[in-house]
């Protein structure tokens, strides 16, 4: 182990308490103070990923953190990616790559295959670093995952990396998180242990003073900050699909965009640019919710199980809604998997994706869609064909789609084209993901909406990496008014030495 970097665990009492985000605005905090910081995250489960410039793939979460720290992501990061395809499976990325798929108890026996990958991973990053923030996944206290754990504790015992544990306060019941985890916890794992964080508080933190004192008399573990509710989240990537429904924007703005919240929606941050013009309602339409008959547009997102994507949308007759939404007048964009729905036909010869070898499409484009076993990973850019608007943004997906519609390609990406328009305009798909990061396509795109609606055409915003950046610089702010950055970094650099 490099002797180089100092190194630093951040675990939660649970999921979704905030470490993504956490990791995110300390490491941006330690890069302004001159360090070379690293994120690390052993196993990651989520369909929100990203493509690394050599063709890996990551948790969009490690790209966020890894644009925080001011460096190019690569796989090392992230070194065990689980994309969940059903409740019991999912594709397991390692090294970027697709290693197989496994259902969950399978999985649990390919762990101490994993963990000399993870530990090599972790040991390139440290050689590379002068800190090294590792972000554990769900939670140390599910002891019922203990054995081969790669994840929480044993990685941290297995590397000798302190940990930091990570309390959701807005949830409730912070206290009993924070002490029953240590009480769950062996004595080996708990001699990990070196401090806490409070999350997500809201009101006034003098009147939580006396529980931090009884977290600290009670754990023995060092209170390194209070973080207050950060209300730029929603400008950043979120994490898992479990976000989306505290993410729903409903105002009553002119132009309603409605997104099908799709049972294995991937890749769902394509839609936070939209999410921030402030003349766009987006409403994203969940299971046993109709389709809004005033929507401006519907907009069919990534799928990492487009097959079975497909079966839910017609179960929730959003099939039917479709149809009328096209008859009057609608737009429809379709993402990726959003994109291969579109057509008449999805084939999965190799039965990739399940038991199911083929399957029906909405007929909306015409074009088909033969599924295989080669998954395309690239970043790129190219041009709208319609605006001539620059886009950005990386594929991730399996498929090479055909048909009459591709002769009228939505983008040319890299001098190759990409999509397919209808002859009317008003239904388009790609496979580009980050389409609407780049300010004028997302002007051009919505102007169209506002067009038809009578509307004044919109001012063009910044590119979205741009806000990305100044959102990280304010949640850098937000973290450090809030914990002891001197004291964090001295447990860091107290990795293989006895608790301070």
């Amino acid at each position: 182990m490099s002797a180089r970097a100092a190194r630093v665990m951040l675990q939660g009492t649970g999921s979704d308490v905030g470490k993504s985000m956490l990791v995110a605005g300390l490491a941006r905090a330690f890069t302004r103070r001159g360090l070379a910081v690293r994120p690390f995250k052993p196993q990651n489960m989520s369909n929100n990923a990203a493509v690394t410039a050599d063709g890996g793939e990551i948790g969009r979460a490690q790209a966020l953190q890894a644009r925080a720290c001011g460096v190019a992501p690569n796989f090392d990061m992230n070194p065990v990616l689980l994309k969940p395809e059903s409740e019991t499976g999912a594709q397991v990325i390692v090294h970027g790559s697709v290693f197989t798929t496994a259902r969950a108890r399978d999985y649990h026996a390919l762990k101490p295959q994993l963990m000399p990958r993870v530990m090599a991973s972790f040991e390139r990053l440290c050689a590379a670093a002068d800190l090294v923030i590792v972000e554990g996944a769900g939670s140390p206290a599910e002891i019922n995952l203990r054995d081969g754990d790669i994840a929480n504790m044993g990685f941290a015992c297995a590397a000798d990396v302190p940990v930091v544990l990570v309390g959701d306060i807005d949830r409730g019941g912070v206290i009993a998180s924070l002490v029953g985890t240590l009480a769950v916890l062996t004595p080996k794992e708990r001699a990990q242990l070196r401090g806490f964080i409070i999350n997500k508080f809201r009101g006034d933190a003098t009147l939580f003073l006396a529980g931090r004192e009884a977290i600290v008399e009670r754990t023995g573990l060092a209170d390194l900050g209070l973080v207050p509710w950060f209300a730029g989240a929603s400008r950043l990537p979120a994490e898992d699909a479990s976000g989306l429904d505290t993410r729903r924007v409903s105002a009553s703005a002119p132009i309603r965009i409605a997104v099908l919240r799709l049972p294995c929606i991937a890749n769902f941050d394509d839609l936070d640019p939209l999410k921030a013009e402030p003349d766009v309602a987006l409403d994203l339409i969940g299971a046993g919710d109709a389709l809004a008959g005033d929507a401006d547009a519907v907009i069919l997102p990534g799928s990492k199980a487009t097959i079975a994507d497909l079966a839910a949308l017609r179960a929730n007759g959003w099939d039917i809604d479709l149809a009328a939404h096209v008859r009057r007048g609608g737009h429809v964009l379709g993402v990726c998997g959003g994109y291969q729905m579109l057509g008449h036909a999805i084939t999965d010869p190799d039965r990739i994706e399940g038991n199911i070898d083929s399957a029906v499409g909405l007929g909306l484009l015409e074009i088909e869609t033969r599924l295989g076993a080669h998954k395309i990973l690239r970043q790129t850019r190219g041009t709208c064909t319609r605006s001539g608007a620059v886009v950005a943004g990386y594929e991730i997906h399996l498929g090479i789609t055909t048909g009459a519609a591709t002769a009228r390609p939505m983008l040319r990406l890299d001098t190759r084209p990409d999509g397919a328009v209808s002859t009317n305009g008003r239904i388009e798909g790609c496979y580009l993901h980050g389409l609407f990061e780049q300010a004028a396509f997302r002007k051009a795109w919505l102007d169209r909406l506002r067009a038809r609606r009578g509307l004044a055409l919109g001012a063009q915003g910044q590119d979205w990496d741009i806000e990305v950046d100044h959102t990280l610089d304010r949640l850098a702010d937000h973290v450090a008014a809030s914990v002891d950055l001197d004291r964090l970094l001295s447990i860091a650099r107290s990795a293989g030495s006895a608790q301070p």
